[in-house]
């Protein structure tokens, strides 16, 4: 696996709340954000704010307590086969599959593992994501 960290999601309760308090510290929504779910380029890694419970229910946890911290990494790959093979290399390496890699409701691929320290990783090919002249995925620009 090339380490990378692409996403860091945050499980919140109320995410137009989540939203403005992090615009109110300066940082700014990516067009791609929706109701639903925030998205903010923290300098080529993203931040994402989606409710706790439905990133719960993503990962098939329980959204309290022990077993789910209401956060998520992510590593985002380019192809479907590569989701496979970086989770097939992570469990290898000793991680625990939470969920296996499948069709997503939102047009991508993607499966969970969790790290020896239950630290869940979301392995994802996402076909909307674009990349940089560096190779580096990005979102669309902020709106004015």
């Amino acid at each position: 696996m090339k380490p990378r960290l692409t996403f860091i999601t945050l499980g919140v309760v109320d995410v137009s709340a989540a939203r403005a308090f992090y615009e109110r510290l300066g940082f700014k929504a990516s067009s791609a954000s929706r109701p639903s779910i925030a998205f903010f380029d923290v300098g080529g890694t993203f931040l994402s704010l989606y409710s706790r419970e439905a990133l719960a229910n993503e990962t098939r946890a329980t959204g309290v307590g022990h077993g789910f911290s209401g956060v998520t990494l992510a590593h985002n790959v380019d192809t479907e086969a590569e989701v496979e093979a970086v989770i097939r290399e992570a469990v290898a390496a000793g991680a625990t599959l939470v969920k296996r890699a499948e069709k997503t409701y939102w047009g991508g691929y993607s499966g969970y593992f969790a790290d020896p320290d239950g630290h869940n990783w979301e392995v994802a090919h996402n076909p909307f994501l674009e990349k940089d002249a560096e190779g580096r995925f990005v979102l669309p620009p902020s709106q004015p």
